[in-house]
C-alpha cells in the first residue's frame, strides 16, 4: 500500500490524516505486522527500515565508508528511493532505477542500515522523505523511531518486541525458505549486536513511545498481534 511518489504533509496536525506507528527491534514481526494491518485498514504502509537500507546499499554501490556520516548523508539526497507494491504483499523496492528488494532483505544491509542510522546528518536526510508518505486515508508507518521521532503526533502508536532468540529463529527459517544459508548463532549474535546498538545510539534510539501499546510477540502467532493491533483503530477510521 505504500505510494510510488510520496505525497506531502498538511500543516494543520488536526486535519492531517491519521498515522499508526508500529516501532520495535529487527525480526519482532512489525514488517509483516505493519502489511497485514496497512491491507485490513485500507492505508499506506511505510517501511521506513527499507529506506535506511537502501541508502546503506546505495553507499555501499558507491564504495562509500560507512562511518563518514557527511558522505552517506550526501549519498541519502542523492539516492532515488521507490517502493511497487499492490499490498498483498512485501513490496519492491527499487534503488536508483534497480530492484533491490532481495539485496535490502540480507542481514549485511540489515548492518549497514543500523550503522548509517546512528549518524545525525543521515537521519536528517530521510525525516522528510519518510514524513511525506503520509497521506489520505492514513498511514501505518514501521520502523525503530516512528511514534518517538518521525510521527511523535501519531494517534496510535504500538511497541511491538520479542527475544532475541525468537527473533533469530524467525529470522533463520525466513532466510532458509529464501534459500540463503545462515548460521543461527552468528544470526543471534548479530541480531543482539544490533539491539545493543540501536538501543545505545545517541540520536533517536530504540525506545517506546510514553504513549505507545506495547506487545511482546513471543510465541504469539501473528494472527493475534494484528488483531490486537487492529483493535486500537476505530471503524469509522477504515476505508471501506
Amino acid at each position: 500500500m505504500s505510494p510510488s511518489t510520496p505525497r506531502g504533509i498538511a500543516s494543520d496536525t488536526a486535519t492531517r490524516p491519521p498515522v499508526l506507528t508500529i516501532d520495535g527491534p529487527s525480526g519482532s514481526g512489525k514488517g509483516t505486522v505493519s502489511r497485514m494491518v496497512a491491507a485490513a485498514l485500507g492505508w499506506h504502509y511505510l517501511d521506513s527500515g527499507a529506506l535506511y537500507r537502501a541508502v546503506g546499499l546505495a553507499a555501499a554501490w558507491e564504495q562509500i565508508d560507512l562511518s563518514d556520516a557527511d558522505a552517506v548523508a550526501a549519498c541519502a539526497a542523492r539516492t532515488v528511493i521507490r517502493f511497487d507494491g499492490d499490498g498483498d504483499g512485501e513490496p519492491k523496492v527499487w534503488v536508483n532505477g534497480k530492484d533491490a528488494t532481495h539485496q535490502l532483505r540480507m542481514e549485511t544491509a540489515g548492518a549497514a542500515a543500523s550503522a548509517i542510522a546512528a549518524h545525525p546528518p543521515v537521519r536528517s536526510a530521510l525525516t522528510d522523505l519518510q514524513r511525506s508518505f503520509r497521506a489520505d486515508p492514513g498511514l501505518v508507518a514501521d520502523g525503530r523511531d516512528m511514534g518517538t521521532v518521525i510521527f511523535p503526533d501519531a494517534p496510535f502508536k504500538v511497541f511491538l518486541t520479542a527475544s532475541a532468540e525468537e527473533r533469530a529463529r524467525r529470522r533463520h527459517k525466513q532466510l532458509k525458505e529464501k534459500g540463503v544459508s545462515v548460521n543461527f548463532a552468528s544470526l543471534l549474535h548479530e541480531i543482539s549486536a544490533r539491539d545493543e546498538r540501536d538501543a545505545n545510539r545517541a540520536v533517536a534510539p530504540l525506545k517506546p513511545a510514553p504513549d505507545a501499546l506495547f506487545l511482546d510477540s513471543t510465541g504469539r502467532s501473528i494472527g493475534e498481534v494484528v488483531q490486537q493491533v487492529l483493535a486500537l483503530v476505530p471503524g469509522s477510521m477504515r476505508r471501506s
